[in-house]
């Protein structure tokens, strides 16, 4: 049998990201981070913006988990960020009901919160856009939670399939969203630069006229040919 949790336990002492190392991930794309990363970080490709229009963001997690139908580990989370956070919110992608909705990304924006990403539902969507605060769900859906708990802030979870801890980087765009373990950033960023200038290269090629790769001229030069 399991005990009975607390309605809300609260996980402090972690330490966010210096604001200059922040600044050097603002403006990188998802696609160029997850390359970066090997293919690794990106959430669930069904966790979505709300409005692609208003997508961009960058900060560190402030980490929660809801409960199915339950929204107290939200309130929790609202309650502890600070300016510049993003509220991460695993909710094990449960499907009946909202975990977010437009009053409280409301409050998040007022507190100066960088964006909100779940991989449960939310509901209220044109007044979540109105408030011009980058967030992201796996969908909508008009069905209320309920807020009696338990929840859990700022311990890790898992979002969308990836692991995130309280102070990893959290970088979103109009693709989706990646997280970046804090002791990879630099790493990553320096990969980023390679990323960056392989696809420059490629960009720049297919501007001047190309029609295939060298990577995909090797592929054909080396097939098997079959005739007939």
């Amino acid at each position: 049998m399991l005990d009975n949790p607390p309605l809300l336990r609260i996980h402090r002492g972690h330490k966010r990201p210096d604001p200059a190392l922040l600044e050097r991930f603002r403006g990188a794309q998802t696609s160029h981070l997850a390359d970066a990363m090997d293919g690794r970080g990106a959430l669930d490709w069904q966790i979505k913006p709300l409005d692609p229009g208003c997508a961009s963001f960058v900060g560190p997690a402030l980490t929660a988990f809801a409960y199915p139908a339950d929204v107290v580990a939200v309130m929790g989370a609202l309650g502890e960020a600070e300016a510049g956070d993003v509220i991460v919110v695993a909710n094990d992608g449960y499907r009946a009901t909202a975990v977010i909705g437009d009053l409280v990304i409301g409050m998040m924006r007022n507190k100066g919160v960088a964006g909100f990403v779940t991989d449960g539902l939310a509901r209220d969507r044109a007044g979540i856009v109105a408030t011009g605060l980058p967030s992201f769900a796996a969908g909508i859906v008009p069905a209320s939670p309920a807020a009696n708990g338990p929840a859990e802030v700022g311990a890790p979870i898992v979002c969308g399939g990836v692991p995130v801890r309280s102070g990893d980087i959290v970088v979103g765009d109009a693709d989706g969203v990646v997280v970046v373990p804090i002791e990879r950033a630099e790493a990553v960023l320096r990969a980023l630069d390679a990323v960056r200038a392989a696809e420059a290269k490629a960009v720049a090629a297919v501007e001047a006229g190309a029609t295939e790769s060298e990577k995909v001229r090797k592929l054909l030069a080396a097939a098997t040919i079959v005739e007939g």
